[in-house]
Parts: structure tokens; C-alpha cells; sequence
């Protein structure tokens, strides 16, 4: 029985471990570029845009669709940043322990 009551003080700390995670990466700020930096968004570690910065040289009526295909190119740089920055600190928390596929920790 010893065993489990450790077991049980080991996921309450990682559950812990996993709130304080949580409200870091909603504060963390992550910047993903397109078309040598010419457009950059910010996204929160939780993915959520929170800028979006457009060099005013690619506003023009005729390349509308170039700039939409960058802004899209920028949040999937921002989003794949941070979903590996999310891994590196998961790996943190639960010390290299591979988790169940499909366990959701609410990230």
C-alpha cells in the first residue's frame, strides 16, 4: 500500500506541475514569421493569436493573395513553435514519462 499512496502524492504534484504549465503558456508569447519576416504573428503557448504584423511594402491591391498565403504560412511557423515548445516543457513536467495518447490535460 505504500507504493500507491506514493504513486497518488506523485500525480498530485505532477497534476499540480500541469496547472502551473498551463497558466505559463498562456502567458508565453511565441512568434512565427513568412516571406523573410515580412509577416509575423504572435501566438500564445495555448496557440492563441495575439498580434499580427504586416510590412506595409506587401499592401498592395494586386498581391492580396500572396499576403493572405504569408499570414497563413506565419501562424503555421507560430502554431508549430509552439506546439514544440509545449512538448518540451510537457517532458519537463512528467520527467520523460510518455503519457497515454489521447489523455487530456487540458492543453
Amino acid at each position: 500500500m505504500k507504493n500507491i499512496g506514493k504513486m497518488l502524492k506523485q500525480a498530485q504534484a505532477m497534476q499540480t506541475k500541469m496547472a502551473e504549465l498551463q497558466e505559463s503558456l498562456g502567458t508565453l508569447e511565441i512568434e512565427g514569421t513568412a516571406g523573410g519576416g515580412l509577416v509575423r504573428v504572435t501566438l500564445t503557448g495555448k496557440g492563441e493569436m495575439r498580434r499580427l504584423s504586416i510590412d506595409p511594402a506587401l499592401v498592395k491591391d494586386d498581391e492580396v493573395e500572396v499576403l493572405e498565403d504569408l499570414i497563413v504560412a506565419a501562424f503555421n511557423d507560430g502554431k508549430a513553435r509552439v506546439e514544440q515548445l509545449v512538448q518540451e516543457r510537457m517532458a519537463e513536467v512528467t520527467g520523460g514519462l510518455k503519457l497515454p495518447p489521447g489523455l487530456d490535460l487540458g492543453l
